[in-house]
């Protein structure tokens, strides 16, 4: 397989959530029904670059200044936080961003601060990358309403909390994670030899991570049905720290994944920063099968390449900066844009991967895209 697979969400089914939140036109930025998108033309840095300067004043109008506010993961996880900075350093690349900067959150009581230390300046465009800065970056779009706030992984619905939803200024990119994970718990069912797999994530109190570890699981089910088999699949979920520690513990997430290698695990799914990383390096270093998370891990994680069967995407470095743009070009409409999901290239092991898994891959996306396929994993946990 030499290229990236996505599944595109249709624009019909954009509008029609936005009008479940409360109307409001559907973001400009609208995706194809479904498309190939073209492999990288070259690897994301596997460190970020440093933001410019110390954050001043943004010199408006002459300068279109775009900020970042991380989650507690840190700018360079090679995974979710350093995808949205190389979607600012694309956007500014494409000459659609003049001053770039990041504020790393180091603890989560900040989110709010680090938001209005780029309100208070007058940037342009805020981008908070994750599902725990939903509220946040929300009170922040009330009380900067002159600045475009874009919420990577943030699904706001109108409600009790949020009667004036949708906002002009205020965009959620969000994913559909189950179908990435779906589509990546087939592929581990279908090529594992022992017929058991592993999944090791953050906390399952964070929707997308729920959604990709029970789609991982709904995956697998799926192709044991096709192919008559019956695959033991083992997830946990880093549920005994806080948010602070969750997505920042490779230490946990090597440990859990040798847990489950020792007892059989021939494929290790891991998502979750850098937690998630750790089970894939621990993964590979073992010599079973690793999957990584959000983006193509082969190139952010040259540790685990030789082992890396694939990777269950969530483009956000494209779709971050193609929402820059609108913003800058006057374009953005409040609402939801849909970014895309699928798997990455087996790359190393595509010799390993068999043609009758290949052609039961894409089989699974088509209908995935057509909505002829459906995961039923529920958007968020169900409460007990």
């Amino acid at each position: 397989m030499k290229k990236l697979y996505f599944v595109i969400a249709l624009a019909i089914v954009a509008s029609m959530i936005l009008t479940a939140c409360g109307g409001g036109a559907a973001p400009t930025q609208k995706a194809p029904a479904a498309t190939t998108a073209p492999a990288a033309t070259s690897a994301p840095a596997t460190t970020a670059p440093a933001a410019e300067a110390t954050l001043a004043d943004c010199p408006k109008p002459e300068v279109f200044c775009v900020g970042l506010v991380t989650d507690v993961g840190k700018v360079d996880d090679k995974s979710f936080n350093q995808s949205s900075w190389e979607g600012l350093q694309k956007a500014k690349a494409d000459g659609n961003a003049d001053l770039i900067q990041y504020v790393e959150t180091t603890d989560s009581k900040d989110y709010a601060k680090n938001i209005a230390t780029f309100g208070d300046a007058g940037f342009d465009v805020v981008v908070t990358s994750g599902f725990n800065l939903t509220d946040p970056t929300y009170e922040a779009a009330k009380l900067f309403p002159t600045t475009t706030f874009i919420g990577i992984d943030q699904f706001l619905m109108k409600d009790d909390k949020h009667t004036d939803l949708p906002l002009a200024n205020l965009v959620g990119l969000v994913y559909n994670e189950d179908q990435s994970g779906f589509l990546v718990g087939a592929l581990a069912a279908m090529t594992s030899t022992k017929h058991k797999i592993g999944g090791v994530f953050g906390t399952d109190a964070v929707p997308p991570v729920w959604r990709y570890g029970e789609g991982y699981r709904a995956g697998a089910a799926y192709a044991d049905a096709q192919k008559g088999t019956k695959t033991e699949v083992n997830i946990v979920y880093h549920n005994d720290v806080g948010f602070d520690k969750t997505f920042t513990d490779p230490e946990w997430g090597a440990t859990t994944a040798n847990s489950m290698i020792d007892k059989g695990a021939d494929v290790i799914f891991g998502g979750g920063g850098k937690t998630g990383n750790g089970a894939v390096v621990a993964a590979a270093q073992k010599g079973v099968y690793a999957i990584g998370v959000d983006v193509d891990q082969y190139l952010t994680l040259p540790e685990a390449q030789k082992q890396l069967l694939s990777s269950a995407l969530k483009p956000i470095t494209a779709p971050v900066a193609n929402l820059i743009k609108a913003a800058k070009d006057g374009k953005t409409v409040g609402g939801l844009s849909f970014g895309g999901a699928g798997y990455a290239p087996f790359h190393d092991l595509d010799s390993k991967v068999s043609a009758d898994v290949k052609a039961a891959m894409e089989k699974i996306l088509a209908a995935l895209v057509d909505g002829s396929l459906k995961t039923n994993v529920a958007p968020v946990k169900p409460a007990k």
